[in-house]
């Protein structure tokens, strides 16, 4: 009795991609051509990708993590070669006649894609901050947190609990403003040395696995000659803000997923 199998999308090339350095990462990985676009795909077994099978391993963390990695390890390696736009993890077909009927659907808007993503490299930005090493940066220069804290000194007890309350408040305010403010400009900074940027959902902590909390979480689609401007400047955002409580994470670059420009789900699994 013949395996029932699928074909696994990884990503869509405009020009057919080397695949000598994938090997080893994924069995029978292979190139699907029409329409002057290539297709990088995998043949995978029903009993680990079929309904049942998927929906017992994606329970399993050791199974999703390595799968995962392998399958955004595949993309860049390819991308090393080419310009190509990613598909998100497990995306299958039926046969290698539906991953092409896809291609021909939307060949013009994938074309037109890849001519944006021509020569250009994501960055992903984000900026955490320590809230009392942030504190600590303006409260003792801040007039009117002096001011309060010398009302304190010379007030009854009663009355020095509402200032302190006072001060608190006024704290937050400042560190709100101050987080807002530098996030901003931050991301403006980059944003002129890059062709397209973006800001992404914060991230709580159970995901970034850090005591620090996110203020931004940004991509920047960078053209490869400007990619040691846009480093320059994130060195640049480092010295001047991580004494003041920040902490900037610069990674990349990365198939660029926040910018394939996709109006909506293209594809489903079929």
């Amino acid at each position: 009795m013949t395996r029932q199998q699928f074909v696994y999308l990884y990503c869509v090339a405009g020009r057919e991609p080397e695949l000598k350095e994938t090997e080893g990462l994924a069995k029978d990985l292979y190139v699907v051509c029409h329409n002057d676009l290539y297709a990088v795909a995998g043949k995978v077994e029903e009993e680990e990708f079929g309904q049942e099978g998927l929906k017992r391993n994606m329970a399993d963390f050791e199974w999703v993590k390595a799968k995962a990695c392998a399958h955004e390890r595949i993309i860049e390696l390819v991308m090393a070669d080419t310009d190509v736009i990613p598909f998100k993890f497990v995306t299958l077909f039926n046969t290698n006649g539906s991953l092409k009927a896809m291609l021909e659907q939307y060949g013009e808007e994938f074309k037109a894609i890849l001519i944006k993503l021509a020569n250009k490299q994501e960055w992903g930005f984000k900026i955490y901050y320590d809230s009392e090493k942030l504190k600590a940066s303006f409260s003792n220069d801040e007039a009117e947190i002096l001011k309060i804290e010398n009302e304190i000194k010379s007030s009854s007890v009663g009355k020095s609990y509402f200032l302190k309350k006072k001060k608190d408040e006024l704290i937050k305010k400042i560190l709100n403003e101050r987080i807002n403010e530098w996030g901003q400009e931050s991301f403006e900074l980059l944003k002129e040395l890059s062709f397209e940027a973006r800001i992404n959902k914060l991230l709580p902590k159970e995901v970034t696995e850090r005591e620090d909390d996110m203020v931004l979480n940004s991509a920047f689609l960078v053209d490869r000659e400007e990619v040691g401007d846009f480093q320059d400047m994130v060195d640049t955002l480092k010295m001047h803000y991580e004494d003041k409580g920040l902490f900037i994470d610069c990674t990349g670059p990365w198939p660029p997923y926040n910018f394939c420009g996709l109006s909506k789900e293209k594809v489903q699994n079929e």
